[in-house]
């Protein structure tokens, strides 16, 4: 039996050892959902505005397989949010293993795949300059250096894939490779509601 390994952080914010305790054994339960989960990160961390009554954040990705799948909430307390994250991931797990139960059926029965949901390609809306597409992606404003960073392996995959990875890592954009043009492509939430879709097209 392979259990699924939970690392726990934190960041201005205290974690105690029973909310730690509480996060690695909730956590590590979501691998019954979907063989192959191997790695939890579970990550903490606090508003300090006294306006906001949510302070307490958590974050967590799960990982294996090739599978990332990731959700961000806010609670009153760390074990309030413990328990929204769960409840968000098993339902984004739930659809996963749906999408592939679908998709492992079609391939059986030699069904052509459904066709990628409609997409905008017009540039995004951007109302500031300030405005980031996502929240842990790298920011940067002006006069400020950058933020933070994220890197990723990139694979190439169909439009409907990524609108999948999209909603597992619950982000506002999703950059990929088009395996039915071979260009760079990123897919994302546009303000107005939908999805857009910008595709990097060589210059010849």
């Amino acid at each position: 039996i392979t259990f699924m390994l939970v690392t726990v952080s934190s960041r201005h914010t205290e974690i105690s050892d029973a909310l730690r305790a509480v996060a690695v054994e909730k956590i590590g339960r979501l691998d019954r959902f979907l063989e192959g989960l191997d790695h939890a990160q579970v990550h903490f961390n606090a508003h300090h505005n006294p306006r906001i009554a949510e302070k307490e954040v958590c974050e967590v990705t799960l990982e294996g397989q090739g599978h990332h799948i990731r959700c961000k909430v806010a609670a009153s307390d760390g074990f309030a949010a413990v328990d929204m994250a769960i409840e968000k991931l098993e339902v984004q797990l739930h659809r996963l293993k749906t999408r592939l139960k679908n998709k492992a059926s079609q391939a059986g029965r030699h069904v052509a795949p459904p066709r990628p949901p409609s997409v905008d390609v017009s540039a995004p809306e951007v109302d500031d300059e300030d405005r980031s597409m996502a929240d842990d992606s790298y920011i940067i404003r002006s006069g400020e250096a950058v933020l933070r960073r994220k890197s990723f392996a990139e694979r190439p995959m169909k439009v409907d894939d990524a609108v999948a990875q999209l909603e597992l890592l619950d982000h506002d954009f999703f950059l990929f490779t088009n395996v039915e043009t071979g260009n760079c492509t990123v897919l994302y939430r546009r303000h107005s509601g939908g999805l857009g879709l910008i595709e990097q097209v060589p210059v010849s």
